[in-house]
């Protein structure tokens, strides 16, 4: 063999076979010059670029995890409001109808979040959430601590909950934006769950085991603020204004048309898909925010258990939505699909509801409740998920802001709605909306258009394989 052949055998691993056609799935580009070929090899061999990967790597993970932690505030915020619905009513004097404004005022701060979102991002990158959002979590555990009259804990309530709009849609927006966004989703919302389940936990063990005031609470969750500030300003510290800009000039989808006219903030409004996922959040929100907003009040009046066991079966709701979001949107979704494992997750829903329904046993209702959770979980994710495949990039936190304010409108209507219909027509109606609710979701997402079929992937044999979606 001659060593022109020698040289050629030595570099064909390093050139592909021959050129494609413009949109195919074929493993093999075209194939460069020679020179371009050894300069390739030089490029790939530069020791610096190792390294680069690494940081690059490393800050992702610390950015997700700091992310996973800042869910997991959000979700002890949320989640106590149930457990303190009975302790605001004793301790200000309040009906069922007047107490449910706890519930009215959470998405005033998503409305203005709404509009600042874009502005943040646009001066100041996602370094500008992970300063401002943290700051009006601490504003409101701190008023809280307090205890102050009635109408200014509804005001810092506001003020807390344009915190969290300020950093939930933007942060859901970046998790569907990554390779993995089914499965980084499923992780963040889980977190959510996971801090949903811890909040009514230690609450109710400081308030029933260990008699502390209900403001006492707060002072945990000031706590937690601070170090939710802490983490996130570390994690995103290098995200500045540039670095977003830079990494949302154009859609690196091509199945999406680049006609859609990303500069303008309402050409979100004029995607079907916006309106869909909207409906469908004001659905499953308003669905979770119902049962976890009632179910302590529902089991000591409705199932006559202890206010411990009522407090332990809300974090039992939360616990099956943290499983729930982390096993079934990382392994289920991605076999069976988003669209039909969502719609299997949501008939289960409605059978774990009617026993619930029907068994009138402590203990039975609180694992029907926890089973609830397990499949409304991965809901939340999926749509975020769905959204993003069906939008451009540069679309997707103002979309996502979007629906995730609409969403906390359903999850502020629907337990404030429940308790106009508890004080009216009693606590057993809790169950009837429920049912009803989650009959409704199902509905929304079958109006959901199927998503475009993903790249196809090359397995280690060279073929195409392609995910049903």
């Amino acid at each position: 063999m001659s060593s022109s052949d020698d040289m050629a055998q030595e570099r064909d691993p390093l050139l592909p076979d021959g050129p494609t056609q413009e949109g195919s799935t074929s493993c093999s580009p075209s194939r460069p010059h020679h020179n371009d070929g050894i300069e390739t090899r030089r490029r790939t061999s530069d020791p610096s670029k190792p390294a680069a990967d690494l940081r690059r790597s490393t800050n992702r993970l610390l950015q997700i995890a700091a992310a996973m932690f800042c869910f997991v505030v959000l979700g002890m915020l949320v989640s106590t409001l149930g457990v303190m619905v009975p302790q605001f009513e004793a301790y200000y004097h309040l009906t069922d109808l007047t107490v449910s404004a706890i519930f009215l005022v959470w998405p005033v701060g998503y409305v203005v979040a709404s509009y600042l979102n874009g502005m943040i991002h646009a001066r100041f990158g996602r370094r500008g959430i992970a300063a401002a959002g943290p700051l009006f979590h601490v504003v409101l555990a701190t008023v809280a601590a307090l205890h102050p009259p009635f109408p200014v804990l509804l005001t810092a309530m506001a003020v807390g909950s344009l915190g969290t709009g300020v950093l939930d849609g933007p942060l859901c927006a970046w998790a569907g934006a990554m390779e993995d966004a089914n499965v980084v989703q499923g992780f963040l919302h889980g977190s959510y769950s996971a801090g949903a389940a811890l909040g009514p936990f230690l609450a109710g063990t400081m308030l029933e085991v260990g008699k502390v005031p209900w403001y006492g609470w707060y002072y945990v969750l000031l706590g937690v603020s601070i170090l939710e500030a802490i983490t996130l300003l570390v994690a995103f510290r290098f995200e500045d204004a540039e670095t977003y800009h830079s990494a949302h000039t154009q859609s690196p989808d091509p199945l999406i048309p680049a006609s859609s006219s990303a500069n303008s903030k309402t050409a979100i409004f004029k995607h079907p898909a916006t309106w869909i996922c909207a409906l469908f959040f004001l659905a499953c929100v308003g669905t979770e925010n119902a049962i976890s907003g009632w179910i302590v009040v529902f089991m000591t009046r409705g199932n006559h258990s202890s206010p411990y066991l009522a407090s332990l079966t809300s974090s039992l709701f939360w616990i099956g939505q943290a499983g729930g979001r982390v096993t079934l949107g990382a392994l289920a979704n991605d076999r069976l699909g988003v669209r039909n494992a969502t719609i299997f997750y949501l008939l289960a829903a409605l059978v774990f509801e009617a026993l619930f329904a029907g068994i009138r046993v402590p203990g039975f209702a609180a694992a029907m409740v926890a089973l609830l959770g397990f499949c409304l979980g991965p809901l939340f994710p999926s749509g975020v998920y769905v959204l993003a495949r069906l939008l451009p990039r540069e679309m997707h936190v103002g979309a996502v802001s979007f629906v995730a304010l609409v969403g906390q409108v359903g999850g502020a209507m629907m337990p404030f709605g429940l308790g106009a219909l508890v004080d009216s027509l009693g606590i057993q109606v809790f169950q009837v909306v429920v049912f009803v609710l989650i009959l409704a979701t199902l509905g929304v997402w079958l109006a959901f258009p199927r998503l475009p079929q993903v790249e196809g992937v090359c397995d280690e044999d060279g073929l195409v394989e392609e995910t049903d979606v």
